[in-house]
C-alpha cells in the first residue's frame, strides 16, 4: 500500500511557466506541500483545473481555470482524466490518499478512492492555514 498526497491548485501562481510544485506560490498552497512532504508519502500530486493531475516536476504554464466555477458536468469530465491518471499510479482499492483540496475537487474523485483521509475538511482556507501553521510550527 502507498501513501498519496493530492493537493488542489491555487490562484496565486508565478507570472512564467516552471514546475509545478514551484508556479502556485499562495501561502496554503506552500503549506500544503511542506505538510504534504512531512507525512513522507511515496507520492505527491498538484489537481490542477487546467492540467488535471500534475507531478511535482511537470513543467507548466500559469492559467487563470477554477473548478469552483465550472459546471457539474464539465468537473465530472475533469475528475474522470484525473482518476484516469492516477490508475497509470496508484491503486485506487488500495493506497491510502491524504487530499487537501476543497469540495469542487474532490466530489467527484472521492467515489473511486476507498481509502482517503481529509486533514482539513470543512475548514475555510483561513482556518485552514492556520491549522497548517500550526501542525508545522510557524
Amino acid at each position: 500500500m502507498k501513501r498519496i498526497v493530492l493537493i488542489s491548485c491555487v490562484k496565486t501562481k508565478l507570472d512564467h511557466p516552471a514546475k509545478a510544485e514551484d508556479l502556485y506560490i499562495s501561502d496554503l498552497f506552500v503549506k500544503n506541500l511542506t505538510f504534504a512532504r512531512k507525512l513522507k508519502p511515496d507520492l505527491i500530486f498538484i489537481l490542477s483545473a487546467k492540467y488535471g493531475l500534475l507531478k511535482l516536476n511537470d513543467r507548466i504554464a500559469p492559467y487563470e481555470k477554477t473548478l469552483n466555477q465550472m459546471p457539474v458536468h464539465e468537473r465530472r469530465a475533469w475528475a474522470s482524466e484525473v482518476i484516469s491518471e492516477l490508475r497509470k499510479y496508484t491503486n485506487l482499492d488500495q493506497d491510502e490518499f491524504i487530499i487537501l483540496a476543497g469540495d469542487k475537487y474532490r466530489e467527484f474523485l472521492l467515489p473511486y478512492m476507498r481509502n482517503y483521509k481529509i486533514p482539513f475538511e470543512g475548514l475555510s482556507f483561513g482556518n485552514q492555514l492556520k491549522a497548517l501553521k500550526k501542525v508545522l510550527g510557524s
